[in-house]
């Protein structure tokens, strides 16, 4: 067992628990802890990128209503200064 780890038990629907067993029988994880354990960690990530963008939005509207703001055309104009043309 894992050092500091605690044991769960937990229900899943037929199809979630037909996919970890998949998942095990096919060689791709030791075991169904394993594949628990991994599919947590990418939700963990998915929850640190969705922090990162809410603080992103957040900071936006605070600028938006700050007055610090550009006018689309001014962006846009910024943009194509910094992008080179696309070949066609």
């Amino acid at each position: 067992m894992i050092p500091n780890a605690e044991k769960l038990s937990i229900t899943l629907p037929a199809d979630m628990a037909r996919l970890v067993r998949e998942k095990v029988s096919s060689g791709g994880y030791a075991s169904t802890s394993e594949v628990i354990r991994t599919a947590l960690r990418a939700w963990m990530q998915d929850e640190k990128r969705l922090q990162v963008l809410d603080d992103a939005i957040a900071r936006g509207i605070s600028d938006s209503e700050a007055g610090r703001i550009s006018k689309i055309d001014d962006v846009r104009a910024r943009f194509v200064e910094r992008v080179p043309q696309r070949i066609e």
